[in-house]
């Protein structure tokens, strides 16, 4: 496998070349459907006209229940990818940590 096959298929997220499972996976989905369903209840606030200060509120939750769901995701590929990674030398899946990491914490 050369290494842009291992970063293109790295970049599209939880399924590795290395294919072992994410122990948070089903978590994280969960997570994410609600945090879906949250949203969309926001929305429906807007539509509705409610309080732009109630709307915010609910907005801010939505945001910090993604910003966990990130925090799971990181210590998972912390835990599984990196020590793979490190194991076999792979300077890009660290190189790639470090930008998602940026990315995630702007």
């Amino acid at each position: 496998m050369h290494d842009h096959e291992h970063s293109y298929m790295h970049a599209h997220g939880m399924a590795h070349s290395h294919g072992h499972i994410h122990e948070n996976q089903k978590a994280v989905i969960n997570r994410l459907a609600r945090a879906i369903g949250h949203l969309e209840k926001v929305k429906r606030m807007v539509e509705d006209g409610y309080d732009c200060s109630e709307v915010l509120i609910q907005l801010a939750a939505v945001r910090s229940a993604l910003d966990n769901t990130g925090k799971v995701i990181l210590k998972d590929h912390i835990h599984h990818c990196m020590v793979d990674a490190v194991a076999a030398g792979d300077e890009t899946a660290i190189e790639d940590l470090c930008q998602a990491v940026d990315k995630f914490m702007k």
